[in-house]
């Protein structure tokens, strides 16, 4: 058996390490969320990994759960519902955009728990709450999944995709929560 020569294996390994925290750094950020915005899909105090270089590869898909810079302090994560040129109502509690009807499968059983008389989303259109009929071109609408107590584009308006951290792509703590891919 040949002896391992620790002198050559541990620059190997350093520089894998090295290598490992860079790629990490750049491609990846980790976040914590803070409020109750995103519930039930996030609460609380979940860990997550946002991937930071995916919208320079791929297009925003309406449902993406994303981080985004609401301002120059603070990090926002939110659902994105509209994408450019959609055309956004809710009406009785349902989603339609440009006209027809689109399930929102993430909310079908929290919705149903939390409501009684009150709808789980109020209804209001694009107009309504924009100004515009249509998301404009580079722009996006979001929303939290706990729609009675979140601040999202119905308060504040489009977000610029100028604004995008990344998409959220692993929720990995609270071990008993962790999942892959929070889109649709």
């Amino acid at each position: 058996m040949k002896k391992i020569k620790y002198r050559k294996v541990v620059p190997v390994i350093l520089l894998g390490v090295i290598l490992a925290i860079v790629f990490r750094t750049a491609i990846f950020a980790s976040y914590v969320v803070d409020g109750e915005s995103m519930e039930p899909t996030l609460n609380d105090g979940n860990l997550l990994m946002v991937n930071k270089v995916v919208y320079d590869l791929a297009d925003v898909d309406r449902f993406d759960v994303i981080v985004f810079h609401a301002n120059k302090q603070e990090d926002y994560v939110k659902r994105v519902i509209g994408i450019p040129g959609d055309e956004i109502e809710y009406r009785d509690d349902k989603l339609y955009i440009n006209g027809k009807y689109v399930e929102e499968e993430f909310l079908n059983d929290y919705a149903k728990a939390t409501t009684g008389e009150k709808p789980y989303t109020e209804n209001f259109n694009l107009k309504e709450v924009t100004g515009k009929k249509t998301v404009p071109n580079g722009k996006l609408f979001v929303m939290g999944d706990n729609r009675g107590d979140s601040l999202d584009s119905r308060s504040f308006g489009f977000i610029s995709q100028t604004q995008l951290v990344g998409k959220v792509d692993v929720k990995y703590w609270p071990l008993s929560q962790a999942s892959l891919s929070l889109g649709k």
